[in-house]
């Protein structure tokens, strides 16, 4: 049987839907899967282990024989846990068939074959009886359902089900509870993820202000959570306007409704300010006690406990509808909504001399309806897209850069998704600017809608034209039959996962050659690949097997993992947003390919071969990559490494962009580096893809 993948073509800057092997979706599962992430969270599985042990006993102690349902057991640790503890026999439950078989390898291997079952199945389709999967109902239950949102994975429902209809009534569970927290704050570097700032240029004819339309002003935007490595976010980045605060908890031991619902908490503002933001994390205790806990609370919360690093479970940034003032001791009323996997946030003020029954009655005006966007702008760009496009510096980079190269008569084209370039052409100046949205996108009608309606905000529905076709179908009557003397991109597609798929712009460019003027400029007019070895402080654990866990011999998934790599992934880098996960150089950075933007795309691949010496002392984890774009010949922008902050090789790097990692494959068995050494690579940019493969050797 094959399987068809979606995958993004960077010469026709869409999405593509290729032809896999049957097995392609089974390794793309294992491949990027997070269980050697969560493996190595010792805190998590000591947690565990500690809540699994205690409702053994607990059942013990009644008298009763301790039977555990597991519901997605995974590697089948949980369930290991709970027979080692003591229960007389355990159910997992697995619904990912490759996942389930190995879970049965891994319980053999431990010793514990006739304590556990495991069932290839989703928990809703397990029967209970005689000649079903469960001989009978289990009085312990036990899960790790949970995502960074807490119900994303689709906690709830299962829960509810399993209460109705495969666990005993007054079981125990491990986790016992769940508990949101939230906290509101005002972080402009947070908002810039939700609406468009203005955008001031200065012109010869003086100054403008280019303002965002009003219906992205009202627009609550997307339901869907940003959820971050919040310990990363420095706390010069916000300020906090609340104490912390208990949203909603979530007692497993007792029946569980889904059905959308709201929670509200009244909030007293420490500080005056503008709420902008809901910070939200939860914490699981193992036990009815709460002595067993595992947080995800961030430092500033817990700053004398120790942070365990783990990428599975993050925090979560949530985004008012609107920036609401707020002043220091006023009464306000934080709602928290939610349906069966997502949550969002709204926030009222409490009207003068309000009572308890006014209380009452504005409780029952809350709406549980997942918020829409109105503007297209949110379905258009995500949140980093809109960090980046109010990022004032590298604004500032591309007006200089467009001073440089425009003319009063110039015949602007602009080719990149959502991009602000054409307006601010014609703010510098530009004669006549032509925004080539292209209409094969999947995002085409909210590009030329939102086109539409900034253009309109700004006054220039007359002065930039949209063109809607395809590159090779650009007509001499598209552009008034003048040729284009100016051609500029960022660039950026929303299609682009990996730093060099915005290449498009490339592709773009050589499709349009024969409107070009013989004498064009384009901006920018070239592009370069660079590299740079790294030793990472925590996102090397997602690659690196775990060989036992919690006394749990689980190679079997070591090997699985490693199967999958080595059927693809291993020789393919990844996109990952480094800003989130720190990391030191070992050497310096280095150029590898360049890419001509003046010139159309050449028929032969480019390649390129060479070595990277290394400086530092460090285990060489990777490779990081990422573009560097030049505008002019004194102006670039890059989308990877910004600067090498201190002597230690501290990276900071751009915060708008994922960098492409090619995590070594060798990365366990490297040790600290005594002498210089070099790493050797070998890249090639395949032009009839628009795919760059690579390989590197210690």
């Amino acid at each position: 049987m094959k399987t068809f993948c979606g995958r993004a073509n960077p010469t026709t800057g869409s999405m593509e839907w290729l032809e896999e092997g049957e097995d392609y979706d089974y390794h793309q599962e294992i491949a990027r899967s997070r269980y050697a992430d969560m493996l190595h969270d010792k805190d998590r599985n000591v947690k565990y282990y500690q809540g699994i042990r205690a409702a053994v006993s607990r059942v013990k102690e009644r008298g009763e024989k301790a039977i555990v349902l597991d519901i997605g057991t995974g590697t089948g640790l949980l369930s290991m846990m709970a027979a080692s503890a003591g229960a007389d026999f355990c159910y997992a439950i697995e619904v990912f068939k490759p996942m389930a078989n190995a879970a049965v390898k891994i319980v053999e291997k431990n010793g514990f074959s006739d304590k556990i079952r495991v069932i290839n199945k989703h928990s809703t389709e397990v029967t209970v009886g005689p000649d079903g999967d469960m001989q009978c109902r289990a009085n312990i239950l036990v899960t790790e359902l949970f995502d960074t949102e807490l119900i994303g994975e689709g906690a709830l429902p299962t829960y509810e089900h399993a209460h109705k209809y495969l666990v005993e009534e007054g079981c125990e569970a491990v986790p016992h509870r769940a508990t949101v927290y939230v906290q509101l704050v005002e972080s402009k570097r947070m908002w810039s993820w939700k609406k468009l700032f203005p955008v001031c240029v200065e012109a010869e004819d003086g100054e403008k202000i280019l303002v965002p339309p009003s219906e992205m002003e009202n627009c609550p935007g997307v339901p869907s959570v940003c959820d971050i490595q919040l310990n990363q976010m420095p706390s010069s980045d916000f300020t906090t306007l609340s104490d912390v605060v208990t949203m909603f908890s979530v007692d497993f031991s007792k029946p569980v409704q889904s059905a959308s619902t709201y929670y509200r908490v009244q909030l007293e503002p420490v500080k005056s300010g503008k709420a902008q933001i809901v910070l939200s994390w939860w914490d699981i205790d193992m036990d009815p006690s709460g002595m067993i806990n595992c947080t995800m609370a961030p430092y500033w919360v817990k700053p004398t406990s120790a942070l365990q690093w783990r990428d599975h479970w993050m925090q979560c940034v949530y985004f008012l509808p609107r920036e609401e003032p707020v002043l220091q001791g006023e009464k306000l009323y934080l709602t928290a909504c939610r349906d069966q996997y997502s949550v969002w946030y709204n926030l009222q003020k409490s009207r003068e001399g309000e009572n308890e029954a006014d209380e009452k009655e504005n409780k029952a005006d809350v709406r549980v309806e997942s918020p829409v966007c109105r503007c297209r702008a949110h379905l258009l760009w995500n949140r980093p897209r809109f960090g980046e496009l109010n990022d004032q510096n590298r604004t500032r980079q591309y007006i200089k850069a467009l001073r440089k190269v425009l003319k009063t008569d110039s015949v602007c084209l602009c080719i990149s998704d959502g991009s602000l370039l054409p307006v601010l052409a014609h703010c510098l100046g530009a004669k006549q600017v032509q925004y080539f949205v292209l209409i094969f996108r999947s995002l085409h009608f909210s590009l030329v809608f939102f086109s539409h309606v900034f253009f309109k905000a700004n006054h220039l529905e007359d002065k930039i034209k949209i063109i809607e076709a395809r590159p090779e179908l650009l007509k001499p009557s598209h552009l008034e039959d003048k040729k284009v003397s100016v051609l500029v991109g960022e660039p950026f597609f929303t299609t682009s996962l990996l730093p060099w798929h915005n290449l498009y712009f490339w592709y773009a460019r050589t499709a349009v050659s024969t409107h070009l003027a013989s004498n064009v400029t384009v901006l920018p007019h070239s592009a370069s690949l660079h590299v740079m070895i790294v030793e990472f402080q925590d996102l090397w654990r997602i690659r690196s097997p775990c060989g036992t866990c919690e006394g749990f011999d689980v190679r079997t998934m070591d090997d699985m993992i490693k199967d999958s790599l080595n059927f693809r992934e291993s020789k393919e880098a990844e996109p990952h947003p480094l800003w989130e996960y720190p990391c030191k150089s070992l050497s310096d950075p280095q150029e590898v390919l360049t890419f001509d933007f003046t010139k159309a795309v050449p028929q032969h691949c480019l390649r390129t071969e060479g070595s990277v010496k290394l400086l530092r002392k460090g285990k060489s984890h990777g490779a990081v990559l990422w573009m560097e774009y030049h505008l002019t010949a004194d102006i670039s922008v890059s989308t990877g490494l910004m600067q090498v902050s201190n002597e230690k090789g501290n990276c900071e790097w751009n915060p708008h962009c994922k960098q492409a990692v090619y995590f070594f494959s060798s990365v366990i068995e490297s040790e600290v580096l005594s002498d210089p050494t070099a790493v050797t690579y070998a890249i090639s940019f395949d032009t009839k893809t628009g795919e760059i493969a690579m390989d590197f050797k210690l």
